[in-house]
Order: structure tokens, then C-alpha cells, then sequence
């Protein structure tokens, strides 16, 4: 049975779109805990501008955001050949195994570090590894909330989206379902992760929120740009693969499936 499993090119294919998108998701969850300067990366002078009267303002955002635009490809190609069911029993697979993995995390962080170890990279520069450890795996609880809401309320904004756009375009205009439903759904993702942790959870004020989250959403939204040729390769790719009859059955019977069921 396994070997006509594997044999069944939309099912490899599932496989393999499903694997990259829950690996790109628990990726960027684990590596957003650092934050980095757009700016001072590509060697430019760290901006400093003022938004809604909070000044000070830069691209200081999480490492998250690099992997992040693979997951809303992944989604929209998911959708294209999947429908929506499709991307929710991913998205929801999904964060169940990040919050899967930070049950791990609280556990391995919580057992007895070996003496020996905690000092071995202070030659490096480190002289605690226990408390490295911790700081790095250790994300709070509120942050992990938030984003795990973000992403399941934004995937199925996602995927909502694109699929409305495609009853109205057809076939054509793959770049407008795909970017517009991304530019959405990643203002969503943006605004519900940077209330839930920012405003409700650090108790920052609402115009420093909104102002953070506005300039957070303008990298999202230039690299959901800039990302659009990427959905043809891909396209391109998966047609070839599939061949045009059978990628054609796929996506005629990913926009008869009904949202809610």
C-alpha cells in the first residue's frame, strides 16, 4: 500500500509542499526570538523616523519575518491544487507541532545541566550555556499564543481570499490571487500577533503597537511583491510535473470544495 502511496504524484506532491510549509513555520517560530537591523544587514545607515508620534522608529524586526513569505507561497500553491481544506488541515497540523515542539523545549530546558557543559563555550564568549539555552528556546508563553493565533487566523485569511479572487478570475491573473491574498493575510498575521503580545501582554500603547506593526507590515507587504515571480516557477514546475490534465482536475476540484466543510 505505501509503495502506490508514494507512486501517486498529488499525493508526493501534498507530501512534499506539506514538508516544506510545516518546516518553514516551526523554522521561523524557533528563530524569531532574535531581532535583527534591515538596515545595518544590507550596510545602510540605521533609519530613525517617527510614525503616529512615536520616534525612534527603525526595521528592527524578528528573524521570523526571512522564512516566513515561504510559508504564504507554500499556501497559496497548497490552496491552487488542495483548496482551502487543504491549507486548514495543514495551518492546524502545523501549530499543533510548534506548540508540540515547545513542550519539548520547556522540558529539555527544565532538566539538570551537567556542570562541565555549562561552562564550555565561555572561551567563546558564552559562560553559561544553561542560561543560553534558555533564553534562546525559553520564548514565553504569551508570545507563543499570539503567534500561533496570528498564523492560523492569517492562513485561513489566506486561503479564503485567493479562493474568492479565483472565482472571479479563473485561471487567470495568478498573481493577483496569490499577492492580494497574501498582502491580507499577512496584515492580519501582523496585526493579531502585534496586539496580542505588544498591547495586551507587554502593555505597550496603542499608537507605539500600531506604529511597530505598520512598519513591520511594509517589509511583509514589499517582499509579498517581490515574491510574486517565484509563484509562476513554482506553477510552472507542478504543471510540468502533474501534467496539464491532471493539474487541471486538481484545481477544478480544489474550487468545488466548500470552505466549511
Amino acid at each position: 500500500m505505501i509503495h502506490n502511496i508514494i507512486k501517486d504524484k498529488p499525493t508526493r506532491l501534498f507530501i512534499f509542499l506539506g514538508g516544506f510549509f510545516i518546516a518553514n513555520a516551526i523554522i521561523a517560530e524557533i528563530i524569531g526570538v532574535k531581532i535583527f537591523s534591515l538596515e545595518e544587514t544590507f550596510g545602510f545607515t540605521k533609519a530613525s523616523f517617527t510614525l503616529l508620534g512615536e520616534s525612534g522608529l527603525s526595521y528592527d524586526l524578528t528573524v521570523g519575518v526571512l522564512p516566513w513569505p515561504i510559508v504564504f507561497i507554500m499556501t497559496d500553491i497548497i490552496n491552487e491544487y488542495y483548496g482551502v481544506r487543504g491549507v486548514r488541515f495543514l495551518s492546524v497540523l502545523t501549530a499543533v507541532l510548534i506548540a508540540f515542539a515547545f513542550v519539548v523545549f520547556y522540558f529539555s530546558i527544565h532538566t539538570s545541566a551537567t556542570g562541565w557543559w555549562r561552562e564550555s563555550q565561555t572561551a567563546k564568549g558564552v559562560p553559561d550555556m544553561q542560561a543560553a539555552y534558555t533564553q534562546i528556546l525559553g520564548q514565553g508563553m504569551n508570545i507563543i499564543f499570539a503567534s500561533l493565533t496570528a498564523f492560523l487566523v492569517g492562513q485561513l485569511t489566506d486561503a479564503i481570499i485567493f479562493k474568492k479572487i479565483k472565482q472571479i478570475t479563473g485561471e487567470k491573473n495568478i498573481w493577483m490571487r496569490a499577492t492580494i491574498s497574501t498582502l491580507f493575510s499577512q496584515l492580519v498575521d501582523t496585526v493579531v500577533v502585534s496586539y496580542i503580545y505588544l498591547y495586551f501582554s507587554l502593555g505597550f500603547s496603542f499608537p507605539k503597537v500600531t506604529a511597530i506593526a505598520l512598519v513591520g507590515y511594509t517589509y511583509k507587504f514589499t517582499v509579498a511583491i517581490l515574491c510574486t515571480p517565484i509563484i509562476y516557477l513554482i506553477h510552472g514546475f507542478i504543471e510540468r510535473y502533474l501534467g496539464h490534465k491532471q493539474a487541471a482536475e486538481m484545481k477544478n476540484a480544489a474550487m468545488k470544495m466548500q470552505i466549511t466543510s
